[in-house]
């Protein structure tokens, strides 16, 4: 039998469905800024440092911050990969689509268990490599790829590999946050926006940002709306809810992002492409749930000191 609905997973659910409809949103802000993703990325860290730093600040919770050298350094860490992955995220959604993009970097849950076998010798069940197996043929469905993408230069392979490599960044950020314990998820993604402002630096082109128009309100949103909310939204979620309901609200993230993409661009995915969703979705769930316990993405910090080891700072296989 299971438990009934509490007050809290209620609060929790509308927190969480929230924070993925805002990340369904993404796209749109990085398409319609019309800057390049370096500048987009760059932007989106000064301005995300900001406001979550503000309400970090306002909470209190500079003071016990509960870092040490060791856990420090990987908040560091995970900040480098975690950038890059935005980075790399945003250029595949200029030479794919942000539905392609977005579905394809839906493979971070397979990254992670890959990566935690190989680096760290976690359990790899024949279970888990046939899911895995299963969201790849998936992939293969919805990447729409066609041997006229061999002999036209490449530009949509390259997008499609942009994606992919954007989820493996994805899930060694992943696997690296999963060793910090005693901190607050929020202070890790501060560190981690932190990180990106020196290390993109080299990487931005002030120049080709003129003017103060409409293009600076949507990289303004990028960091207030995408970074600050949507991720003080998740973390309050994740506090309250099962991994299942967590694995599950997830994709609600691709779903708005393929309506905003037929929206807003009239983009939309093949028949044959729409076939590979569920395959990817399907594994994507039983690979999630099937991981132990102190593996799951759901820090349980609300209302106590943080105790256990903390997630990565992004959006749910989030996340964008």
């Amino acid at each position: 039998m299971t438990s009934p609905t509490t007050p809290s997973q209620r609060r929790g659910t509308t927190q969480l469905t929230a924070a993925m409809v805002l990340s369904g949103t993404l796209g749109v802000f990085v398409v319609e800024s019309g800057a390049s993703p370096f500048n987009v990325v760059f932007f989106r860290v000064l301005f995300g440092a900001l406001a979550l730093g503000g309400y970090i600040a306002a909470r209190g919770w500079l003071r016990e911050h509960g870092f040490t050298p060791r856990t420090l350094g990987l908040a560091v860490l995970g900040g480098v990969f975690i950038v890059f992955n935005w980075v790399f995220l945003f250029q595949s959604y200029e030479t794919t689509s942000i539905s392609v993009a977005t579905v394809v970097y839906h493979t971070q849950p397979f990254y992670v268990v890959l990566l935690g076998a190989l680096l760290f010798g976690e359990r790899l069940t024949a279970a888990k490599v046939g899911w895995i197996a299963v969201a790849f043929a998936g992939l293969i469905l919805v990447s729409g790829v066609t041997p006229g993408d061999f002999a036209a230069g490449g530009g949509y392979l390259l997008g499609i590999g942009q994606a992919l490599l954007a989820a493996l960044l994805y899930g060694l950020s992943t696997v690296v946050t999963k060793r910090i314990t005693g901190v607050r998820p929020h202070l890790i993604a501060l560190v981690q926006v932190l990180v990106g402002i020196p290390l993109l630096l080299p990487f931005a082109d002030f120049g080709a940002m003129g003017g103060t128009g409409a293009d600076w309100g949507w990289l303004v949103g990028l960091g207030v709306i995408h970074t600050g909310l949507m991720y003080v939204l998740m973390y309050a979620a994740y506090a309250q809810l099962p991994t299942a309901k967590i694995a599950v609200l997830a994709f609600v993230y691709p779903a708005v992002a393929m309506v905003m993409d037929w929206a807003v661009y009239g983009h939309h995915i093949g028949l044959v492409q729409a076939l590979g969703v569920p395959l990817i979705v399907a594994a994507s769930l039983k690979v999630t749930l099937a991981r132990p316990r102190a593996a799951a993405p759901a820090p349980r910090t609300a209302g106590r000191a943080p105790e256990a080891a903390s997630r990565t700072a992004t959006p749910v296989a989030s996340e964008a």
